[in-house]
């Protein structure tokens, strides 16, 4: 009978912490977080600066067609902060408009990450390809990226977009979760999904980003967006499929500050990723031929009768598309830390580990999607990579020595 009793009161406490909110019901069956390995953040670990010009157009990615003498071009450039995120729903309505003439064979011209997922997808319709460019993927500004699925980082500004834009970037957002979904646990991990911690003194809010009427220039007036509130804002689209970030209860935060969240993020290991897509183009049969293109005159003059155009911020160049606005980007990549698998932020400071490396980024929260605009400048700054694993170290201290975070 004793026995019975005690089995009676685990019983009742089971179903007691069953009728417990989430983040309490997670504490009374678990118990508390477990400890993570904690993230090195020390100069003598930084093996790499790299900046990343995003492609930003006002209207969204360029997704129209054009005639060069007797060629159907096909554009494909211009997502801003979220061409990897969107490559595949991007991809597919390229090739859908290239297969729209009936060709057997077509040209894809650039191999970023644009360009050779458009690739694929064209292979994957039965189409012969070759890609022109001057560079492989691991030596695009696509190679040079965070890694994050972003799908509506600098994707456009939502005037200029129009009203029709936020559903043609639904589509290709949610097309292209699905397609990274099929990658998922492959070897290699070319995609994977991560815990991601924000940790903070005081309670973490959404920022919001209303229009500021004493700023009177706008996009329109200047040719470069001015403040944030500019910018689409679509991420809202997609919360149905995207995980959502969920405050911690104490027992929960590995890291014990007053304040935290936590959200499942995927994210691109990009060696892994780029063989994988390389491996399968060539084994399709796909040519790839290193060329330099200066105009579109060049273009006309590929044997393909339909080329998709898919050079990023290079087309502000080769297309003299001068709508294409530079935002400068910068990580700093760490050495790969096994055990290691999760991601912190705390204010305008990031370190987000993957198998590829543990990737710093320092950005002013108070200029929000403003940061970078206008700056095409390509070389790297050492001191805000190393002025953020100071700030983030101090998160891997015991709590009595990290001071105010």
């Amino acid at each position: 009978m004793q026995n019975r009793r005690g089995v009676m009161r685990g019983t009742l406490a089971l179903a007691g912490g069953l009728a417990l909110p989430g983040s309490l019901r997670a504490q009374a069956l678990l118990g508390p977080a477990p400890p993570l390995v904690p993230m090195r953040l020390s100069p003598d670990q930084l093996i790499d600066l790299k900046c990343c010009i995003r492609p930003l157009r006002a209207a969204g990615p360029n997704l129209g067609t054009e005639t060069v003498r007797d060629r159907l071009v096909i554009h494909n450039y211009g997502h801003g902060g979220s061409g990897w995120s969107l490559s595949w729903g991007s991809a597919e309505v390229a090739v859908g408009k290239a297969l729209s003439v009936l060709p057997d064979r077509i040209a894809v011209v650039g191999c970023g990450i644009i360009g050779l997922t458009s690739a694929i997808v064209a292979q994957r319709a039965g189409l012969a390809v070759t890609i022109y460019a001057r560079d492989p993927i691991q030596q695009t500004r696509s190679f040079r990226a965070s890694g994050s699925f972003t799908p509506g980082s600098r994707i456009a500004l939502a005037g200029p977009a129009g009203p029709q834009f936020p559903d043609q970037w639904e589509h290709m957002a949610r097309y292209s979760w699905k397609m990274f979904r099929t990658m998922l646990g492959l070897p290699g991990e070319p995609v994977a999904f991560g815990d991601s911690y924000s940790l903070s003194d005081n309670p973490i809010e959404r920022r919001t980003w209303p229009a500021d009427p004493a700023i009177a220039a706008r996009y329109e007036t200047t040719g470069l967006p001015q403040q944030n509130s500019e910018f689409a804002r679509l991420d809202s689209r997609i919360r149905d499929i995207v995980p959502q970030s969920v405050p911690l209860q104490p027992g929960e935060n590995p890291f014990g500050t007053p304040y935290a969240t936590r959200s499942s993020h995927m994210y691109f290991n990009f060696p892994a990723y780029s063989h994988l897509l390389m491996t399968e183009f060539l084994a399709r049969g796909g040519r790839y031929e290193m060329r330099n293109l200066h105009s579109p005159a060049d273009v006309g003059d590929l044997p393909e009768r339909v080329v998709i155009h898919a050079t990023g911020y290079a087309a502000r160049d080769l297309w003299q598309d001068h709508t294409v606005i530079p935002v400068r980007g910068q990580t700093g990549w760490l050495v790969p830390q096994p055990g290691v698998n999760y991601s912190i932020r705390s204010n305008n400071m990031s370190a987000m580990a993957k198998a590829d490396g543990i990737v710093i980024m320092n950005n002013n929260p108070d200029l929000g999607e403003m940061l970078g605009v206008g700056d095409s400048m390509e070389l790297p700054n050492r001191a805000p990579v190393e002025e953020a694993m100071a700030s983030l170290s101090r998160f891997f201290w015991p709590a009595d020595q990290r001071g105010a975070a």
